[in-house]
């Protein structure tokens, strides 16, 4: 399982980042993205502290660890400052919190973030034609999600993405344990989401991968 979405008690989550990451290991994880909540006010003190924790973590576990946040309800002409500000501080991948249809997210927010490319946009709701459009020029990925309530967008999502052809990732957006899951729970997800067999395969894992192999390899 590659899950680029997870939170812990740096932000809303309730665990450790060592003990996310050994639930992750435990549970068959090969890449876990570590991507607390940050907006102005915490990016210094989360980001710095993620960055830390996989750093040391890392030659002690099997699994990959990648520092992120997710930029959450952020003014829109704050992104691209953010996403540079982010990356520059050793973010090694940027989630934005996108206009999930169960939050008052900042109209515009999905179009903010994909202009400022962020890696990935998570649970984007009823993301319009024109935004899936833009997430495939620019290469941003569209998350469908296993998280409660975010996860009534997945449909839509899904099939903005396949219309536009922009690419596909899963993630829990994990806050607790429970919502760790298996690769068979991710195929099940997908495919509630309207993917099939050839999708899931060529569309959304074979991105996955794609992209935590590009993000691994990003320079620390």
């Amino acid at each position: 399982m590659i899950d680029l979405h997870t939170h812990t008690l740096l932000s809303d989550g309730v665990l450790l980042p060592s003990e996310l990451v050994r639930r992750a290991e435990v549970i068959g994880y090969k890449v876990l993205g570590i991507t607390d909540h940050v907006d102005a006010s915490n990016i210094d003190y989360v980001l710095s502290r993620i960055v830390r924790v996989c750093r040391d973590l890392q030659p002690k576990v099997s699994i990959k660890l990648l520092p992120g946040l997710e930029l959450t309800h952020i003014p829109l002409t704050d992104f691209e400052d953010m996403v540079k500000y982010a990356r520059k501080n050793g973010a090694r991948v940027v989630v934005a919190h996108g206009e999930t249809i169960v939050e008052p997210v900042i109209n515009g927010t999905n179009k903010a973030a994909i202009a400022a490319k962020v890696d990935i946009l998570a649970h984007p709701g009823l993301i319009t034609e024109e935004d899936a459009a833009l997430a495939a020029s620019l290469g941003v990925s569209l998350e469908i999600t296993a998280r409660k309530g975010h996860c009534y967008g997945n449909g839509h999502v899904v099939q903005s993405a396949l219309k536009a052809n922009a690419k596909l990732v899963l993630n829990t957006d994990t806050h607790s344990p429970e919502n760790l899951i298996t690769i068979a729970r991710a195929k099940q997800i997908a495919r509630g989401a309207g993917l099939s067999e050839d999708d899931i395969k060529g569309k959304l894992f074979s991105n996955m991968r794609d992209l935590a192999d590009k993000l691994l390899n990003i320079s620390a």
